[in-house]
């Protein structure tokens, strides 16, 4: 990933907190044919340190953990908050013209080797943990254990269990660093005033970076 200086972001916690908001990777592996890129929630354990574990599971039937090309690393990429940045906002519109649209965003990529796990006690175990993690915001909360045990034995036995051991972490958050303060104001306004949950997101982002950058 192509990453410009001011663009860089190599905390390990904050890359984590990304992960762990937004668990939902794209997940790139090597077969026989080709890459192949799927689309799984894996749930990061900081242990072992310093970049930690990614756990997850695919659909048996998916070829992609018995199609896996041996000793070679796949990637594993979370998708922070992203929008589109209008010239419009920019308050330096008006005084030269001189600006272009552009895309914010922030993003992680996690490189690690991958291990097939066909365990169903270490399923259930990763199942209920993931389970737990992203049901914590609902004030009425399922568990694995609320659906009967036989029925969730046999949905186990379709799946197959992933862990990746993480080697590398590269974190880019492009978020208007690269302006100075008074477009990073206005693009801030402008974002907050699109009412989505995003743009509000990448606004809060722009604010955090421009007050520890000042």
């Amino acid at each position: 990933m192509y990453i410009p200086k001011h663009f860089d972001e190599p905390r390990i916690e904050v890359m984590h907190d990304l992960i762990r908001a937004r668990p939902l990777a794209t997940l790139v592996t090597l077969s026989a044919s080709g890459l192949n890129a799927n689309h799984i929630p894996l749930l990061l354990s900081a242990e072992p340190a310093p970049f930690g574990v990614l756990r997850g599971h695919v659909a048996r039937s998916n070829p992609m953990w018995s199609d896996l090309a041996k000793d070679v690393e796949v990637l594993a990429i979370f998708h922070g908050p992203d929008a589109y940045i209008t010239p419009s906002w920019y308050a330096s519109k008006q005084e030269t013209g001189k600006v272009v649209p552009t895309w914010n965003y922030a993003v992680v990529h996690a490189y690690g080797r991958l291990r097939v796990i066909d365990d169903a006690s270490w399923l259930r175990s990763q199942l209920e943990a993931l389970t737990t993690h992203n049901e914590a915001v609902f004030s009425k909360q399922w568990a694995v254990s609320d659906a009967p045990y036989e029925y969730t034995e046999k949905l186990i036995e379709a799946i197959v269990g992933i862990e990746i051991t993480v080697t590398k972490l590269s974190g880019k958050w492009k978020v208007s660093q690269n302006q100075p303060e008074r477009n990073q104001a206005s693009v801030i306004s402008g974002l907050k005033a699109c009412g989505t949950s995003d743009a509000a997101s990448m606004a809060t982002l722009i604010e955090t970076f421009a007050k520890n950058a000042s």
